[in-house]
């Protein structure tokens, strides 16, 4: 006997009809109906996690690597408020995410229980778009849109927000999808004024985000850099990249501002691909904000919500570019060390031992850099970065990107201090059986922070400050901590211990967790 049709019933196959088909969630009461809606709707792959920052990070990182969105599930006001920092980071990836928050039922608004909230103030600065549905009638055709806004280029963050009665009562029938909105096609004029501005005798830079980093898009960088001699760079925390040997090189624009002057320095021209003009991460005294050049001039090949790497193709072409890029990666392994383990030789031997076409979701924070120089010519592999800035994010992302691509190695190097923000996603890794190794780089410090306190010139930093910045007494056993949700892990105190450990997860599937003691 089926069940009568509800609103949560109608949502499910409505998600699952645009082509949604996990939900990351960490529901509560007003959520139930939805809950016990998926045993009776079929298709959805429910995946629990411990907390709201995971369910939103997870999101984050299945949307970057499936290309489509997720749908969350989160408990009134305070589930989406404590899942903000990675839907912030997420609305920077522009990622596509069907965000869907239980709220009272309408009637019982009127009444200020203890969770109410205003949930819509909640979301408005992370989302693209925000609905509250009235009715289980309505709800159908409230998650199609939801989906059309998620997925609507660049990518953004559709938030549904779903009173409890709208979820119990009847519903009529599920929503089919609709039509996909953008990417926009690039203007020929666009087009044909990047082509002048190549050849013009300038020094220039082709800056590039989102499509123009991997694929078609990247391929037609290469030709264009091939036919002109213009640079290829991409953000420093560009939300998507494709790296390593064989592939067309691009330049990372650096950290700290004065290296952005340094790197951008002699620079004319600057056609932005999707991206936007590099400035200072902070601000800092006596330093930049902007950072090109005073002269150099910015112009737009292609907007975020146009079709860059469409753009690239058209421009290549009427360049007279050559039909591949001439210019690729070399593999280049770095030997593997011995002895002392420090950040350098933990990417020496992650670079020379992770195999082709892994993902990296990479929050190792002061340690990235050496792992960012060694992977640049290791095996081809997806990078998926810190892109809002907001730590805590890389776990979660590990998480979404094993399970929009199983058949992929994902490895997740974070410092020991952002991974203690979201560490519950290491349950979810366990439960899920989902194939991530994480390495935690063990310095016991906010490393960055050390770095920072000196460049913005705060003085008088005596032992209280730099108590506030470190992570000794006690130390973190993040072993111990992992066996504890379920993952297999261990210790690492030299080069020989770290790359049998790291080997031994590169041969196996299933989550590790490698301790660094750096």
């Amino acid at each position: 006997m089926s069940l009568e049709m509800n609103g949560a019933r109608a949502l499910l196959q409505t998600l699952l009809n645009c082509g949604v088909e996990v939900c990351f969630a960490n529901p509560g009461t007003s959520e139930m109906h939805f809950v016990a809606a998926l045993d009776s709707v079929a298709g959805m792959r429910p995946v629990l996690c411990l907390f709201e920052g995971v369910v939103t990070g997870a999101a984050d990182g299945y949307g970057r690597v499936a290309g489509k969105p997720a749908v969350t599930l989160l408990h009134l006001g305070p589930g989406l408020a404590n899942g903000l920092a990675n839907l912030h980071n997420a609305r920077r990836a522009a990622t596509p995410i069907v965000n869907v928050v239980g709220d009272h039922a309408t009637y019982h608004l009127q009444y200020d229980a203890l969770l109410t909230s205003d949930i819509v103030g909640f979301a408005r600065p992370v989302s693209s778009w925000i609905c509250e549905s009235k009715s289980a009638r309505t709800v159908a055709g409230d998650a199609a849109r939801a989906v059309q806004a998620a997925r609507a280029a660049p990518g953004g963050i559709a938030t549904l927000i779903l009173p409890a009665d709208t979820a119990w009562n009847a519903a009529d029938h599920a929503a089919g999808p609709l039509p996909d909105i953008g990417p926009a096609a690039v203007a020929s004029d666009a087009i044909e004024a990047a082509a002048r501005r190549l050849v013009n005798g300038k020094k220039t830079a082709l800056l590039l985000r989102g499509t123009a980093l991997h694929g078609a898009g990247l391929e037609a960088a290469g030709r264009v850099q091939a036919k002109t001699g213009v640079r290829l760079l991409c953000d420093t925390f560009a939300p998507h990249a494709e790296l390593g040997a064989g592939r067309v090189p691009v330049e990372r624009i650096p950290y700290f501002a004065e290296q952005i002057v340094a790197f951008l320095a002699g620079l004319e021209q600057i056609i932005l691909v999707g991206s936007k003009p590099p400035v200072s991460f902070f601000a800092y005294p006596g330093k930049p904000s902007w950072c090109a050049p005073e002269a150099c001039e910015f112009s737009h090949l292609a907007l975020p919500h146009e079709n860059g790497a469409a753009a690239l193709q058209s421009l290549a072409d009427a360049l007279g570019a050559p039909s591949q890029s001439p210019i690729r990666i070399p593999l280049l392994l770095p030997e593997l060390p011995s002895g002392a383990l420090n950040a350098a030789s933990v990417a020496q031997i992650i670079a020379h031992l992770t195999p082709d076409n892994a993902i990296f979701a990479e929050e190792a924070a002061t340690s990235g850099l050496p792992l960012l120089m060694h992977l640049a010519r290791a095996r081809p592999h997806t990078h998926l970065p810190l892109t809002g800035g907001s730590i805590g994010q890389g776990l979660p992302l590990a998480v979404g990107a094993a399970i929009a691509a199983p058949d992929r190695k994902v490895i997740c190097p974070h410092g020991d201090g952002g991974a203690a923000y979201t560490v519950q996603a290491l349950w979810t890794m366990a439960r899920e059986k989902l194939d991530v190794t994480t390495v935690i780089y063990a310095n016991r410090s906010y490393a960055i922070l050390n770095i920072e306190l000196q460049r913005v010139g705060a003085s008088g930093a005596g032992a209280k400050a730099m108590s506030m910045l470190d992570l000794h007494d006690p130390e973190m056993n993040w072993a111990e901590i992992a066996r504890g949700f379920g993952i297999e892990a261990s210790r690492a105190t030299t080069c020989e211990e770290f790359a049998a450990q790291y080997a031994s997860a590169m041969q196996q599937r299933g989550p590790r967790l490698i301790e660094a003691l750096i």
